[in-house]
């Protein structure tokens, strides 16, 4: 019988290989990539600085090397080109990860926000989706945001 409801409701995270898990994991960092790409484009500049930015806190956080990192960012790109919104993205981010993980994240957008030195107001709205769309409260999102201004 509890074979049967295993089965109804998909597998336990205990039952999932380590190259499910892996794929998994491969998955998550597109999309978190993808999150960041967005927050960079939305003021409607993409600088070098941004792109730079990025590549140095994926690879800082994800341990790659500047290939993977690059690979990485190129498919994130397709997939948000292929994206129609951001909750695809969001909720495989809250399938997987906790709220620690997915406030690391949010500390992520806002290195990304802050790399040109200021707030635009289209990054300000779109980083209060993306904590809503990650479940995160109000006062983690702020935090998240007085973290990442004082430790630059």
């Amino acid at each position: 019988m509890i074979d049967l409801v295993k089965k109804f409701f998909g597998k336990s995270r205990s039952d999932i290989s380590d190259a499910e898990k892996e794929t998994t994991s491969h998955h998550v960092r597109i999309a978190t990539c993808a999150l960041l790409l967005e927050m960079a484009h939305i003021d409607g500049e993409f600088s070098e600085s941004e792109r730079e930015r990025i590549i140095n806190i994926i690879k800082k956080d994800y341990n790659l090397s500047d290939e993977h990192a690059a690979a990485l960012i190129e498919t994130a790109n397709e997939e948000l080109k292929r994206s129609i919104d951001l909750w695809k993205f969001s909720r495989l981010i809250n399938q997987n990860y906790s709220t620690d993980e997915k406030i690391q994240i949010i500390e992520m957008v806002w290195k990304v926000i802050y790399t040109d030195g200021k707030l635009d107001k289209h990054e300000d709205y779109l980083v209060h989706k993306l904590a809503n769309l990650l479940r995160l409260t109000h006062k983690e999102l702020i935090d998240a945001k007085m973290r990442v201004i004082y430790s630059e």
